[in-house]
C-alpha cells in the first residue's frame, strides 16, 4: 500500500508550507494513471494526519483523468479504462499520454 508513504510524504509538504498555522484542508491531484486508489488515499491521510500534527486537515481529491493524443488518427481522447492505453478511437498503441500522470498537492486552507 503505497498511499501511506504517499499521505507522509504529502503531510512534509503540508507542514513545510503551513509554517505552524492550522490546516483545515489539502487539496491534491491525483492523475487517473497514477495507480493510485482515491479511497485508500484518504483512508491513509487520516492514519497520517494525526501522528503529523494535522488533524483538523481534511483531504480533498480532484482525481484527473488519463488523456492520449493519438499518433495514428490525431485525435485527443480521454481514455475509458485505468487499464489501457490504446486509443479508445483506432485501437492504436501509438499514443502520448498528456493528462493523468498528475500528483500535486495544489493548495491548502490555513487559519
Amino acid at each position: 500500500m503505497h498511499e501511506l508513504s504517499l499521505c507522509q510524504a504529502i503531510a512534509g509538504v503540508v507542514n513545510e508550507h503551513a509554517k505552524g498555522r492550522s490546516v483545515q484542508v489539502v487539496r491534491v491531484r491525483v492523475g487517473a494513471l497514477r495507480q493510485v486508489v482515491p479511497d485508500t488515499l484518504t483512508f491513509c491521510w487520516n492514519i497520517v494526519r494525526d501522528q503529523a500534527d494535522l488533524a483538523d486537515a481534511a483531504l480533498e481529491l480532484e482525481v484527473v483523468p488519463g488523456v492520449v493524443d493519438c499518433r495514428q488518427c490525431g485525435q485527443r481522447h480521454e481514455l475509458t479504462s485505468r487499464w489501457s492505453i490504446l486509443c479508445p478511437s483506432c485501437d492504436s498503441g501509438d499514443v502520448a499520454v498528456v493528462g493523468g500522470e498528475e500528483f500535486l498537492v495544489t493548495s491548502l486552507e490555513v487559519t
